[in-house]
């Protein structure tokens, strides 16, 4: 009987790694990575510093779709509202997937578009590295690629 109750127990309480269930917590991580880009996304199109400024980690880098880096939350900054200038058009990110490193810092896969005054559309990628810091999910890295065509 001991042994029956143990297993039991034991059982039950394994459950959890068995079958994993996304959590409300993780639901909340992710609803906040989810906010954290589209904030990105309007702070862009409004071309908004103060929220800009503050949804990027000091240290944050950009790899654009050009090819070039910016390094460090200033020059990033100043990329980016030069980039928004010189390219009018209506931005849109879309997150397509989130992948937890641990409980602070995640992958933000997300489609990156941007159509333009003549309706043409570039469709691009938007990865991002996104850290926990300061009771708020921030931007650490963001990594933009134009699909190129199968070799």
């Amino acid at each position: 009987m001991k042994n029956n109750f143990l297993f039991i127990l034991c059982s039950l309480m394994a459950m959890p790694l068995i079958y994993p269930q996304e959590t409300v917590s993780n639901t909340e991580q992710r609803q906040g990575i989810y906010d954290l880009v589209e904030s990105y996304a309007q702070a862009r199109e409004s071309k908004d510093t103060v929220l800009l400024e503050s949804i990027l980690v000091i240290d944050v880098d950009q790899l654009v779709s050009s090819g070039n880096w910016r390094n460090g939350k200033k020059e990033s900054m100043k990329g980016m509202l030069r980039s928004s200038a010189s390219n009018p058009g209506t931005r849109t990110l879309k997150v397509e997937k989130i992948r937890f490193l641990n409980s602070t810092s995640a992958i933000a896969d997300a489609r990156y578009q941007i159509q333009n005054s003549d309706k043409t559309i570039r469709k691009m990628w938007s990865t991002f590295i996104v850290v926990y810091k300061e009771d708020r999910w921030k931007i650490a890295a963001i990594r933009n690629m134009l699909p190129a065509r199968p070799q």
